[in-house]
């Protein structure tokens, strides 16, 4: 190969990341904005504080927001924080001279939770919930001090599938994470732009993007976590059964009360028949969602092919 025709080589497939590149930036910002349309996460004279953990899905929804920001036809700001938890080893100059190259406003808050943690929760048991908690509450304190009313988390479609899963299978509940929801204090508004983005998009986009990602040393440190496991379960079946865990997804979404067993939730004990045919009802006696060919002789299908 002459130093011509390699020359040209590199130039093609440099145009081809550059392109791949750019489609996967377009393809996120249509995500995260058709999820702030559909759920009316953003509105005109909000003050959104994105949640920065130093991790590849916080950067990607602070990149996103302020790409969304400039060609969003109302007006929001933004304020980016961090809250440092005192972390061995946590390199704390990183987020700092990052947001302040990036131009954006930012606040990072100093307070020891690790400390806590480790104190309160006995070696090899998993810390996540306590952490998460204390966490929470400093992050609305300091949403009110920075007079900010949404709070924007990196949560992603991976984390809400996967809470789904661990809901299920560890609590007994049907219970996902929602895309917007009210705080527990009842005075904010929690907002996941990034709930229809896949992970491996946030992967991908932070290593075009070559975010300074900071490992957590509490989360990060836990092998065994249930999470994990579904997590891995989650990758497999997309590996052995694609399109599986898109319709997973999409049924958080297409919810049919009288067909599940919640009694709260449709009046089953109060359900009389009253001759009205019910198109979106399913057949009774079908033990699997499939047709009866109607060209076997004598037999009417039930369902339409």
């Amino acid at each position: 190969m002459n130093a011509v025709t390699e020359t040209v080589l590199k130039d093609k497939s440099a145009e081809k990341t550059a392109y791949e590149n750019n489609k996967l930036h377009k393809r996120l910002c249509r995500l995260v904005g058709q999820a702030i349309g559909d759920f009316n996460m953003i509105e005109d004279g909000d003050k959104v504080m994105v949640c920065l953990s130093g991790g590849k899905d916080s950067y990607a929804l602070l990149d996103i927001l302020m790409t969304l920001r400039e060609r969003a036809p109302i007006h929001f700001d933004i304020v980016a924080v961090n809250l440092d938890q005192k972390q061995p080893n946590f390199p704390a100059d990183i987020l700092p001279a990052y947001l302040t190259e990036l131009g954006v406003a930012f606040h990072i808050e100093n307070q020891d939770t690790y400390s806590i943690v480790k104190r309160l929760i006995p070696e090899g048991k998993t810390t996540c919930s306590l952490c998460s908690r204390l966490r929470r509450g400093i992050l609305y304190r300091v949403a009110d001090e920075l007079g900010a009313n949404k709070i924007a988390l990196g949560h992603h479609r991976d984390d809400i599938l996967e809470t789904f899963f661990l809901n299920m299978f560890f609590g007994g509940k049907l219970k996902g994470m929602p895309a917007k929801l009210v705080s527990d204090d009842g005075k904010h508004m929690v907002i996941r732009p990034l709930a229809y983005v896949k992970e491996e998009d946030t992967e991908r986009y932070a290593q075009v993007k070559g975010f300074p990602i900071i490992p957590c040393d509490l989360c990060g440190s836990q092998e065994n976590l249930q999470r994990k496991q579904i997590k891995a379960m989650l990758r497999d079946w997309e590996k052995k059964h694609p399109g599986r865990v898109e319709s997973v997804f999409s049924s958080l979404s297409t919810v049919i009360p009288s067909h599940l067993m919640d009694r709260n939730l449709f009046g089953f004990t109060d359900l009389k028949t009253d001759g009205v045919p019910n198109p979106l009802g399913d057949i009774a006696f079908d033990e699997e969602p499939c047709g009866t060919p109607a060209t076997v002789p004598g037999v009417i299908a039930l369902q339409p092919e």
